[in-house]
């Protein structure tokens, strides 16, 4: 009887893993019916839906932050006009974290920080700056998930009633080519379309939808993201619209050519660090988003040079500063579970996070074989835990996809060599011949000044043979006149 009541108490143990309380074992005289016992022996515990899973569930893995990071920091020139589409093989990195100075002026404008292309994802340091013209607006970066990759176009000076067009569904990009010793991070994880990138300390990779022209530093007082499931929603007050500026601050921003004052950012327990789901409401103006107080802060370094670079241009080389590490400080309840919460398992023992102690008679007592024929224990096996095995999955998948991008950035190279190879191959032949056009027509310029000397030296040897012959004649005219006057001295009178 205490054989078959510890395999059905360590059946149903299995199937309550991952709950919020583990279930209270049977009494040592609790007699359980055998058709449960098959049931429990071989069910599956349902997959946990990632939109709604237990804050409890996770709460016992303690958060890891990122390692130091790398960093590009720069001050932009804006461009004045949207600029051309980008097409990007990986994830822009998370938000860093940059407050604010106060602002000069009411009609200064705050134009970062964001993450922009320059061969690798640069921090485009934040600034307050005026409109270069007379009721220019600034128009955030734009990011979208599309494929494998990313569409970037960078923030840029918009003019009055021009409003920002995303680029065309299905328009014709060329892979933005890294820059020498750059790495590839992980392509965009989460669901297609546009999107801003994860607060600050969150895991590589992850995206986070928002609707277009969101402030990216919105995000910045939201907690890490480890698994996808973050969004922002906008908020449209549609009674109040306004666009006032008080001395020192300008109080609204514009998405899609509506004012709004704030987003909603949202977030089920099981995609932030902290295991608690998020539904807050945050400033959607940049400067005051950027001023938000950070769970993990990260900070953005600030340029080692205080000259703009120009904005980004395909196959046109920028001088950029050496990269800067930046640190995440953590707070402490988040890289050590509190009191009171399960420690972490160990890894594929589902059981021992959850199994109280063994007591006499207690159902969970080891004396139970394993090669019993019918024991649940051996036969329930627990199943890997659903956010372990969707963060593997999203680490398989995230593998595939970079390799897949290193094949197709290895064919691309090959390609590209090839054709450079070819293009060398055709300019070396018409170079040759074009020297040897230029042979054949300096030869037959010779030539043709030898036909030229030539003729000059026939004509000069015939005027030197015609004035030879008048000399001839003169000389001969003159002696038959001197004859002919001597003939007629001596002739007789």
């Amino acid at each position: 009887m205490k054989t078959l009541i510890a395999i059905v108490a360590a059946a149903l143990a299995v199937i309550a893993c991952g709950s919020q309380t583990p279930p209270a074992p049977p009494a040592a005289d609790q007699t359980a019916p055998s058709a449960p016992v098959a049931a429990s022996a071989d069910a599956t515990p349902p997959a946990a839906d990632s939109s709604q899973a237990s804050p409890q569930a996770d709460a016992s893995v303690a958060y890891t932050p990122p390692p130091p990071q790398p960093v590009v920091s720069v001050y932009q020139d804006p461009p004045q006009a949207q600029p051309e589409p980008v097409e990007v093989a990986w994830a822009p990195p998370p938000m860093l974290v940059e407050p604010p100075p106060p602002p000069p002026s009411p009609q200064y404008v705050w134009t970062g920080g964001y993450w922009g292309w320059y061969g690798n994802w640069v921090w485009i340091h934040g600034a307050w700056a005026p409109p270069p013209r007379p009721q220019y607006h600034w128009v955030q970066p734009y990011y979208d998930h599309r494929g494998n990759n990313v569409v970037f176009v960078g923030g840029f000076w918009g003019a009055p009633n021009v409003s920002f067009v995303a680029p065309a569904i299905g328009i014709s990009l060329t892979l933005a080519i890294a820059g020498p010793g750059v790495i590839p991070g992980p392509p965009p994880m989460g669901p297609e379309g546009v999107f801003i990138p994860p607060p600050p300390g969150s895991a590589f990779g992850i995206i986070v939808p928002a609707p277009i022209g969101t402030p990216p530093a919105v995000v910045t007082g939201a907690p890490p993201v480890v698994n996808v499931g973050m969004r922002v929603n906008s908020v449209v007050n549609n009674t109040n619209i306004s666009n006032t500026t008080n001395t020192t601050t300008i109080n609204n921003t514009t998405i899609n050519n509506t004012v709004i004052n704030n987003v909603t950012i949202v977030a089920p327990a099981s995609a932030t660090a902290t295991h608690t789901a998020v539904n807050v409401s945050v400033p959607a103006q940049a400067h005051l988003a950027a001023a938000q107080k950070p769970v993990v802060r990260v900070m953005a370094p600030a340029p080692t040079s205080t000259k703009p670079i120009a904005p980004y241009v395909p196959g046109r080389s920028v001088s950029l500063p050496a990269a800067q590490t930046v640190h995440a400080e953590v707070p402490p309840e988040l890289t050590h579970p509190a009191a009171g919460e399960r420690p972490a398992a160990e890894p594929g023992n589902a059981m021992k996070r959850e199994a109280p102690a063994a007591e006499p008679g207690n159902a969970m007592k080891r004396e139970a074989p394993e090669t019993e024929p019918g024991n649940a224990m051996k036969r329930a096996a627990p199943a890997p835990e659903p956010a372990q095995s969707a963060a593997a999955a999203r680490q398989e998948a995230a593998k595939a996809e970079a390799d897949k991008q290193a094949a197709a950035k290895a064919a691309a190279a090959k390609q590209a060599e090839e054709k450079q190879a070819a293009a060398k191959e055709t300019a070396a032949k018409q170079a040759a011949d074009k020297q040897a056009a230029a042979k054949a027509a300096a030869d037959k310029q010779a030539e043709a000044k030898e036909a030229t000397a030539k003729q000059a030296a026939a004509k000069q040897a015939e005027a030197k043979a015609a004035q030879e012959a008048a000399a001839k004649k003169k000389a001969a005219d003159a002696e038959a006149k001197k004859k002919a006057a001597e003939e007629k001295k001596t002739a007789p009178q």
